[in-house]
C-alpha cells in the first residue's frame, strides 16, 4: 500500500466498526483520537500504531498526516468537529474518508474543500457510509438501465428491523434540531425540487412508504455521470407515516428555539450523548437490523424507466465495512481522480458494485 490509513475518533461507535473492518481486510491502521487511555487501550489490543489528536485543537489533527496518507475521520457532529480533518487531509496532500450524513458538512466539502483537493490531487469522499453511498450505487444503476432519457431520479432510504441509534447519530440529530430544513437540504435540491415534493412515496414490501427530502452526495455526484439530469431527490423514510409531521416539525423548530431554554435544552441532549461515545446497538441489535434502498428514474414527463432496489446490512455494520474498503482502495492507489468525489467517480460503477456485495449489500 502506498500510503498509511489513519482511523480519527477509532474509539468512537463508528470509529470501532471501521478499524475492525481494515483489520479483516488485511489493513492496519493507526488509531487516533482524543482520549490517550482509551487510544492507547485500542491500540494495544490490536497491536496497532497510536496517536492523540483533537477536533479543538486542530495543529493536533493536522500532525497526523502525510502526503499520500488516508485520513478517516468519524469525529462528529461534523459541522461542530469536521472541519479540521478534511482541512489538515487537504493541506497535507492527503486523500480523506468521512462518515457523515449531514447536508451542511457535504455541501463545504463539495463547494469549499472539492477545488484546493483537486489541485492537490488528493481524493475527499465524504458521507462514505449507509449516508449516502447505497442511494449513488442505486441511483447509478438506475440511470444507466434508464438510458438518456432520464431526466429525474429519487432515492429512498429505509432501516428495516428497527434498533438503537449510536451515541453520536442521537448528538448529532439533537445538536443539528434548532437549525430546520434548511440543514438537512443540499443547496442543489433547494435549487431543483419545488416544495410540494419534499415529501414523496417508495414501493417497499408491496406498499407505498413515505420519506421526506434531506441532503445527500447524490445532488452533487450523480448529474457527473448522467449530465441529463434536471431533479435529484434524495429522501428519508424512517419515520413512516410521521414523515409528514417530520417535516413540518423541521420548518417550525427554528422558531421554537428562539423561546428562553429550548436551544439550550437540545445543546445538553447532544452534550450528554456526545459524552457517553462509543455506545450503540450491540451484535444482536445490529443482526436484527437491514438496509434498504430504492432508486427510481424517470424521463421528463415523470414516465418512471427503471427502479432498482438494494437491501443489506445494518447502516452502521455497511458503514464500517464501505468506509474500510474506501480507505483502503485509496491507500493503494485506486482512485481515479482527486478533489471532493461521489463513489462512482472515484472508483467505477462496476467495482463499487462489486465492493458493495463485499459489504453486504446486493441488488433484490
Amino acid at each position: 500500500m502506498a500510503g498509511r490509513v489513519i482511523v480519527f475518533g477509532a474509539t468512537g461507535y463508528t470509529g470501532r466498526l471501521v478499524v475492525e473492518s481494515l483489520l479483516a481486510a488485511g489493513v492496519r491502521p493507526t488509531v487516533a483520537g482524543r482520549d490517550p487511555a482509551r487510544v492507547r487501550e485500542l491500540a494495544e489490543r490490536h497491536g496497532l500504531a497510536a496517536a492523540t489528536a483533537d477536533a479543538a485543537r486542530p495543529k493536533t489533527v493536522r500532525a497526523l498526516v502525510d502526503e499520500g496518507d488516508v485520513l478517516v475521520s468519524t469525529v462528529g457532529p461534523f459541522t461542530r468537529y469536521g472541519e479540521p480533518a478534511v482541512e489538515a487531509a487537504v493541506d497535507a496532500g492527503a486523500h480523506y474518508v468521512d462518515s457523515t450524513g449531514e447536508a451542511d458538512f457535504v455541501r463545504r466539502v463539495f463547494t469549499e474543500f472539492g477545488p484546493s483537493a483537486e489541485r492537490k490531487g488528493c481524493a475527499l469522499l465524504t458521507a462514505f457510509g449507509y449516508d449516502f453511498v447505497p442511494g449513488n450505487l442505486a441511483g447509478a444503476l438506475a440511470l444507466r438501465e434508464a438510458g438518456d432519457a432520464a431526466r429525474r431520479v429519487d432515492i429512498g432510504y429505509f432501516v428495516t428491523g428497527g434498533g438503537r441509534m449510536s451515541s453520536g447519530t442521537r448528538a448529532t440529530i439533537a445538536i443539528n434540531a434548532g437549525r430546520g430544513a434548511a440543514h438537512l437540504l443540499a443547496d442543489r435540491q433547494i435549487r431543483l425540487l419545488p416544495f410540494a415534493r419534499r415529501v414523496r412515496s417508495f414501493p417497499v414490501d408491496h406498499h407505498r412508504h413515505p420519506a421526506g427530502l434531506v441532503g445527500g452526495t447524490e445532488p452533487y455526484t450523480l448529474p457527473r455521470i448522467a449530465p441529463g439530469l434536471t431533479d435529484v431527490g434524495v429522501y428519508l423514510g424512517w419515520f413512516g407515516p410521521a414523515t409528514h409531521l417530520m417535516r413540518l416539525a423541521s420548518y417550525a423548530t427554528p422558531l421554537l428555539t428562539r423561546a428562553p431554554g429550548v436551544a439550550t435544552a437540545l445543546r445538553r441532549v447532544g452534550d450528554r450523548a456526545l459524552a457517553r461515545t462509543g455506545e450503540g446497538p450491540d451484535e444482536q441489535e445490529r443482526a436484527r437490523a437491514g438496509t434498504l434502498v430504492v432508486a427510481v428514474a424517470a424521463d421528463e414527463r415523470d414516465r418512471e424507466l427503471a427502479t432498482v432496489r438494494l437491501t443489506g446490512a445494518n447502516p452502521y455494520d455497511l458503514t464500517g465495512r464501505l468506509i474500510a474498503w474506501a480507505a483502503a482502495a485509496l491507500a493503494a492507489g485506486r482512485v481515479q481522480a482527486g478533489g471532493a468525489l461521489g463513489p462512482v467517480d472515484a472508483f467505477g460503477l462496476d467495482e463499487l458494485v462489486r465492493a458493495a456485495q463485499d459489504a453486504g449489500l446486493h441488488r433484490e
